[in-house]
């Protein structure tokens, strides 16, 4: 069966909306509230953080909202017991982003085979280097199917994209600053940067990350693209959110509508 990233990027190759949520964030029990009011209201990928105390490429709302899941107890084991029937529900989509330390504690084979299980379409990992994912690690995530998504950044050489661009399946994932997700370096700035990788006629479709807060955002990053990722803003808007669904609705009406 053709993969979902694949089957989306099939159909929609303009204004694709990622949207990134923190598992077990606001609460415990939230992952599967947010992933429905997420896919009802225009999302067409969603993207769970899993969380760490030690994201590298989080800014801090993201940092805070790891805390804050981590708090509520939240873990791999327990977001994959959250998502064991989620396929019965949720079309769109999904990818898990995270770091290699505790998915090494978790164990990596285990992992994988518990993403297959799950649904799960393609996973980000920032802190795996390139050449263990190619010498190690590649085999194990296509056996079970899923898709590995690989950041670029400004400073991304030419030629290291193109290599990255080889190893990626899914998606490429454009960091639009060198800095950490959030940051509020103005998007329009970097419109020669989006142009470049779209002048690359690369294999994979590209989303662009970092920054992406609003109607304005997304459009000047989608303009050059195939859409773009929304993170920081959305955890900003759930964190005093007293009903999930509407405020996902009234967040993504204002990107969408």
């Amino acid at each position: 069966m053709m993969n979902r990233i694949d089957q989306l990027f099939a159909k929609k190759t303009t204004n694709v909306l990622n949207v990134y949520c923190t598992a077990g964030y606001p609460h415990l029990n939230s992952t599967v509230e947010v992933l429905t009011a997420l896919q009802q209201n225009g999302a067409d990928l969603i993207e769970i953080g899993m969380p760490y105390s030690d994201p590298l490429a989080d800014g801090p709302v993201i940092q805070q909202s790891n805390m804050v899941a981590l708090t509520n107890g939240m873990s791999i084991s327990i977001l994959f017991q959250q998502l064991q029937s989620i396929r019965k529900t949720i079309q769109v989509p999904i990818i898990l982003m995270g770091y290699m330390n505790p998915i090494l504690q978790y164990g990596l084979e285990k992992f994988c085979a518990a993403a297959e299980a799950a649904g799960i379409d393609g996973i980000i990992l920032p802190d795996l280097p390139m050449y263990e994912f190619e010498t190690i690690y590649q085999q194990l995530f296509e056996k079970h199917h899923l898709k590995f998504i690989f950041l670029v950044t400004p400073e991304t050489k030419e030629e290291r994209i193109r290599m990255i661009d080889m190893l990626s399946s899914g998606f490429l994932y454009a960091v639009s600053s060198s800095s950490t997700t959030g940051s509020n370096k103005v998007i329009t700035d970097q419109s020669a940067y989006f142009k470049k990788l779209q002048d690359m006629k690369l294999n994979n479709p590209i989303l662009v990350g970092f920054g992406i807060k609003d109607k304005a955002t997304f459009q000047s990053a989608a303009a050059y693209t195939n859409g773009a990722i929304i993170g920081s803003a959305y955890i900003k808007a759930l964190e005093h959110s007293t009903n999930i669904s509407a405020t996902t609705k009234e967040f993504l009406n204002n990107i969408l509508a």
